[in-house]
C-alpha cells in the first residue's frame, strides 16, 4: 500500500477540549500509559468519501503531538 496523508488540523480548532476529551472517556474507560485516543477531521472522515476509505490489515497509523513527538502503529483487525 501507498504512503495516504490525511487531512490534519491543530489541537486549538477541535470542537471539544483535549481534557474535556480525556475526562468525557476517563469516565467509562481506565486510561494507562500509552494509550491513544483518536478523534479525527471532519474532512478526513473516510465512510462519507466517494467511494469510502476506511483503515485496513496492514495500514500504519501515524500521530504527532507538537512539541511531543510522533507514534506510528500498524493495524490489526482482531474479531
Amino acid at each position: 500500500m501507498g504512503i495516504r496523508h490525511r487531512p490534519w488540523s491543530f489541537a486549538a480548532q477541535m470542537v471539544f477540549g483535549v481534557a474535556d476529551i480525556i475526562s468525557y472517556v476517563s469516565q467509562t474507560a481506565t486510561l494507562e500509559p500509552g494509550d491513544v485516543i483518536l478523534t479525527g477531521t471532519p474532512s478526513g472522515v473516510g465512510i462519507f468519501r466517494n467511494p469510502p476509505v476506511g483503515l485496513k490489515e496492514g495500514d500504519e497509523v501515524t500521530v504527532e503531538i507538537e512539541r511531543i513527538g510522533k507514534l506510528t502503529n500498524r493495524v490489526r483487525v482482531t474479531t
